[in-house]
């Protein structure tokens, strides 16, 4: 799986991707991870990549031709690729755009700022717009990390068990694992249930499905 974004703000990922699981994954070649600084593709002269709205309005807008040229460049033609501009007027993502995403040899980010995008980029450029959520941040960065994160670890080998991402929360629409306990088996007055401890599976399982949520059917 190959990641790139487009973004003005390239070293703002270097700490999230340097560590954990990411990192480990990019050590396995598991996943690749390119940032691209958008400024590179700008033909001003002072690698401007905004400018005022049309029509008037506080702030500035990013342009289309940095990003459509960006864009043209990273795009991979004998990969399957998927385009993305986060913005807050997306589709909202979940745990099934992620598997979906998981099935591109290719995922290019465009990473928003200031006021917006010019609107010519969702239209044109790319293949679709993902919000994660109902508010606003300064940035697409975020998301794009977001996004990174949810993908990587739905990939073959990259988390210790595979079966980690198959029982999990929101694994289906709606779904919320059970309580997960550890050692030890009691702390000040707080104790892990007992069944937890009997060794009996069926008892086990049944508590598990006993102690999961699924909110789709939830009245």
């Amino acid at each position: 799986m190959r990641f790139d974004i487009i973004t003005i703000f390239p070293k703002i990922f270097d700490s999230y991707f340097g560590e954990s699981i990411i990192k480990r994954a990019k050590e396995k070649d598991a996943v690749e991870i390119n940032v691209h600084n958008l400024r590179d593709y700008s033909t001003n002269k002072h690698h401007n990549v905004d400018d005022t709205p049309y029509g008037g309005g506080a702030g500035m807008v990013m342009q289309v031709e940095p990003i459509y040229r960006a864009v043209a460049d990273i795009q991979k033609a004998n990969l399957k690729t998927r385009t993305i501009l986060f913005s807050a007027k997306g589709k909202r993502y979940k745990q099934k755009d992620a598997k979906r995403l998981s099935q591109y040899d290719q995922l290019i980010f465009v990473c928003g700022r200031y006021e917006g995008v010019d609107e010519r980029v969702a239209q044109f450029v790319v293949d679709e717009e993902i919000s994660i959520g109902d508010f606003v941040l300064t940035g697409g960065e975020i998301p794009a990390m977001l996004v990174v994160d949810s993908v990587t670890r739905l990939l073959p080998g990259v988390l210790g068990n595979d079966q980690s991402a198959v029982e999990e929360s929101h694994s289906e629409e709606g779904y919320l694992e059970f309580p997960q306990y550890t050692k030890p088996e009691k702390f000040l007055k707080w104790e892990v249930p007992s069944v937890l401890l009997s060794g009996n599976h069926k008892e086990i399982e049944r508590w598990r499905k006993g102690n999961s949520k699924n909110l789709k059917f939830k009245i």
